[in-house]
């Protein structure tokens, strides 16, 4: 998608399918059909009214499906087409896999010690975001460890400092947090420069925790530098363990030490959703309200919230229970360019930012309510679009809102936005918690969207139906005709039309119009392919 001349209206470009290639129908739904803004943030119930099968067929829809079946055997179809016809598909499930009570390692230090890269050589891959400057990480972010057999939680913190304020301050805060919740801790030191005075408080505040703690002398290269890991004796916390995060240089010995002091079960359960749980993202440009919705949701301050626009670096995931579902919440960092236009730490938090995109069931848009819609925010709603995800968009800070910012608010996302038209938009206040209870209906309803399959011979017999009343212009002399059709999966909804010819896009986004006039498919994307295929000579 990109911005056309006309308002910034959405239009399709590329991507032309071919005779093989499953194509998206795309396209623009008339501005009367996009949901109103209401201060209420209500939506309108029909857009939750999704198409259920019941399970039973009409006889007439089963008998007009199985004589176009046999009518494509007239058609040279590929192998792939038979293996499509025979309807044996298997669906996809999302969600974090099951784990027992594993026992939780912290790793806490000042800024710029090295912390997170000691995390992505434990883990073994980059995981987490690392740069050569002081206050990349920010929350405290938990991932699942293994070495010699033994699985566990790691826990990447910001850096801890004394005396700080505002965004340092909030880092420090879940640094803290990430201590009395661990059943362990790293206390990674620069040996290069040694016990300073932030160590020596961190020091402390250890030794209070009451926690089994082991001192990392972290960016000793060579033995040459092995003696000025030695004066960190004087910390008074044990043996520190000379390693270089960066060079994997005796991280091996630490991690066995770190084997000795965890226990076999942790003391505080770190929360693990099953596989059929739907993940979240909460995804948008930077400082929309992303981490304040989270914590709006989990009653805590769960992620670091600031003022200062890029504050979330990391993905942060979180397992909720609203209305009696469990969710997991991804926190994402805030999209602020193109990927290839990124650098430094906004480079790798946008790489993460897709990744979370794309194992995603639902992504939750957030749009600034008090600011115009830009080029970004866009961007963002294409992202989820073209990664065929569910969609949900919030309109964010309700409570800057205006009754003029309301009717320029909806100008905006007509003209924009109007390609996601079938997406339910409610308006909430993250900061206040106003109308944040009307996610869970809305993600709901994305979900129901998302996974609805229509029977063959309802499909078949509804095309027939359309078809016979709007048919396909004549083009070069010739009127294509739809042989015969099958949804080839969900999440989301793909269907694939056997043709006689090529099918206009027009003509293809006509009929996902009416697809979601009649069946719904609510909050979901929906995919049009065609495969052309001509008759077999002889008959």
């Amino acid at each position: 998608m990109r911005l056309g001349p006309d308002f910034g209206q959405a239009v399709t470009h590329g991507g032309e399918m071919t005779e093989e290639n499953t194509g998206d129908a795309g396209g623009s739904t008339p501005v009367h059909q996009l949901n109103p803004i209401a201060p209420s943030g209500e939506l309108p119930e029909m857009e939750y009214e999704n198409f259920v099968d019941d399970g039973t067929v009409d006889p007439v829809d089963a008998a007009r499906e199985a004589m176009l079946r046999e009518g494509l055997e007239d058609y040279d179809l590929e192998p792939e087409d038979l293996d499509l016809l025979s309807g044996d598909m298997t669906l996809d499930a999302a969600g974090l896999p099951a784990t027992p009570n594993w026992p939780t390692l912290a790793v806490v230090g000042r800024p710029n010690v090295g912390k997170s890269t000691l995390v992505n050589r434990v883990l073994g891959r980059r995981e987490a975001v690392v740069l050569d400057e002081p206050g990349v990480t920010r929350d405290r972010v938990t991932y699942d460890a293994n070495w010699n057999g033994r699985n566990f939680h790691l826990v990447d913190t910001g850096g801890w400092d004394v005396g700080v304020s505002g965004l340092d301050r909030a880092v420090a805060d879940q640094a803290e947090i990430a201590i009395d919740l661990a059943d362990a801790a790293l206390f990674v030191v620069d040996a290069n420069v040694g016990a300073t005075a932030t160590d020596e408080r961190l020091m402390k505040l250890l030794r209070r925790s009451g926690k089994p703690v082991l001192l990392v002398a972290n960016k000793v290269d060579s033995e040459r530098q092995e003696a000025d890991a030695a004066v960190l004796w004087n910390l008074g916390m044990g043996q520190p363990y000379p390693i270089s995060a960066l060079h994997g240089r005796g991280t091996g010995d630490l991690l066995d030490a770190i084997l000795q002091v965890l226990p076999e079960a942790g003391a505080t359960p770190v929360t693990r959703a099953e596989d059929s749980t739907p993940r979240v993202a909460l995804v948008g440009r930077p400082n929309v309200g992303k981490s304040s919705l989270l914590n709006a949701l989990s009653g805590a301050g769960r992620a670091v919230v600031s003022e200062v626009p890029g504050t979330t670096r990391d993905p942060v995931d979180e397992v909720l229970e609203l209305d009696g579902q469990q969710w997991v919440f991804v926190d994402t960092a805030g999209v602020r360019r193109r990927v290839k236009r990124s650098v430094g730490a906004d480079y790798y938090s946008v790489l993460r930012t897709q990744a979370a995109i794309e194992n995603a069931d639902v992504a939750l848009v957030l749009l600034d309510g008090g600011e115009p819609l830009t080029e970004q925010d866009v961007r963002v709603v294409n992202q989820v679009v073209d990664a065929g995800r569910a969609l949900v968009l919030v309109n964010n800070k309700w409570d800057l809102v205006d009754e003029y910012r309301q009717g320029e608010l909806k100008y905006e996302q007509e003209a924009d936005l109007a390609h996601v038209s079938w997406a339910p938009k409610i308006n909430i206040s993250a900061k206040t918690g106003w109308h944040t209870n009307r996610i869970t209906r809305a993600l709901q309803a994305a979900l129901e969207g998302w996974t609805i399959r229509i029977p063959t011979s309802r499909l078949n017999a509804f095309l027939g139906e359309l078809v016979a009343a709007h048919p396909h212009p004549l083009r070069g002399g010739k009127q294509p005709r739809i042989l015969y059709a099958t949804q080839a999966g969900v999440c989301p909804p793909r269907f694939v039309l056997f043709t006689t010819g090529f099918l206009d896009p027009q003509y293809r986004r006509f009929i996902e119009h009416r697809l979601r006039d009649t069946f719904g498919f609510v909050g979901t994307p929906v995919r049009i392919g065609m495969r052309v295929r001509e008759k077999r000579k002889g008959r």
